[in-house]
Parts: structure tokens; sequence; C-alpha cells
């Protein structure tokens, strides 16, 4: 399931607009600012950002420019009251992928955001090409040319989040935490096992790699 952090210092459009993406299928996070925003993402991985602009502590902008230096290919969403074209202007000049003005329209709010979902190679389809290489989530095959393999369910999703992320490092805990889930009972030598097997049945393959960050976790590496 894609998670999507709403980032809105009021508590009640907050919770709005959680309640409408958990409808559409999407588990939600909230933050009141900035400032616990960058907290919450240290710890949980996030595909999606839908942030205020007028904030306190740390603004809509300021957060837009943290954000991109740690997570250049996250899509984010800025949301907010103000409405004049140099507002828009530097809401994409710091580095959003998408401006919305309040009140917001429901249904647009979510059409904008399956929009850059699927600009982030996380499409509705589930399917990510990497050069030659095809992974399909919908069948968890991954294929290249007229090779296909169809991998055990944890390998298939833990290739697809490192490869939908290039050079993303995720940290062991944020790999344990989304494929595993937060309750489950999953320690590093689990991780590491499936991260084997991986380097295993790929090793051959030009295209990619899955690579040590010692003291941190993987990350994926394209090749070519």
């Amino acid at each position: 399931m894609l998670k999507i952090l709403v980032v809105e210092d009021d508590t009640n459009t907050r919770k709005l607009m959680c309640a409408i993406l958990k409808r559409n299928g999407y588990k939600t996070f909230g933050a009141e600012d900035g400032i616990a925003a960058l907290n919450l993402m240290a710890k949980q991985h996030i595909d999606l950002v839908v942030l205020d602009l007028m904030m306190p502590n740390m603004d809509g902008y300021e957060l837009t420019r943290q954000l991109r230096l740690s997570w250049e290919n996250l899509p984010i969403l800025m949301v907010t009251a103000k409405q004049e074209p140099n507002d828009k202007k530097q809401g994409f000049l710091v580095g959003t992928d998408d401006y919305m003005t309040k009140p917001v329209d429901e249904e647009e709010m979510v059409l904008r955001i399956k929009a850059l979902l699927r600009r982030a190679q996380i499409a509705s389809d589930h399917k990510l090409s990497v050069g030659r290489v095809v992974l399909d989530y919908d069948v968890l095959t991954v294929s290249r040319d007229k090779k296909v393999m169809t991998l055990p369910q944890k390998e298939f999703y833990l290739l697809f989040k490192l490869l939908s992320y290039p050079n993303m490092i995720f940290t062991r805990l944020q790999l344990m935490d989304e494929i595993w889930g937060m309750e489950s009972e999953t320690d590093d030598h689990t991780l590491n096992v499936h991260i084997n097997r991986l380097r295993d049945r790929f090793r051959e393959w030009p295209e990619f790699e899955i690579v040590t960050v010692r003291g941190l976790g993987y990350k994926a590496v394209k090749k070519a």
C-alpha cells in the first residue's frame, strides 16, 4: 500500500485530507509542521507528500527544500490558500511537483496524486522498467527480453522498492517496516538473506546492482 504524508498545521484539515486519501486506498500519516514531517520521514518510508505552505516552525517552502536534499525523486504536492502567481512560481522553484490552491476539490486532489505517483514510476499498473528489465508488481515477475522469473513475494517487494528509488539509501529498519510490517519480528538476518538471494539471482544482469551502504542500509544502483 502506498504511503502518503499530509503536512498541515490545521488539525481538522489534516484529518479530512487523510480520511479522503484513506478512502482512495492509501495509507496516510499526518504531521503538524515541517519539523514533525522530517522527524517522521527519518523513521518511515513515504511515497508522496502533500504539504501546506503557511505553517509554524518551518513553512512549506523550506520543508520542500529540505525534502529535496534527501529525497530527490519524492513526489510533492503543495496545497495552499495563497493564489498569487509568484507564490506558485516560488513553490516550483524550491522543488514541488504540483500546486493546488484552497479550497481543494477532493476528486482533483486524488487525480493529481495519482498522476504524480505515475510519474514517480509507482504507477497504477505497478510496472517498473529499468533498461531491458521489467518488474510486474501484480504477478511478482521480473523479465528481461524473453526470460521471465517469478520471485517469492517478499523478495519481489524488496527489489521493487529499491529500484523504484535508484540511488536512494533505505535503512534496514525502513525496509523491514515496509516489506514485513512494523509488527513483524523480522530481524537483520532475514533482511540480509533476502538481499543476498536477490544479488545471486541477478548477479549477471547488467542493468542494476544492490549496494550495501555501510552503517546505513541498502540502495539499488542502475548500471546501464
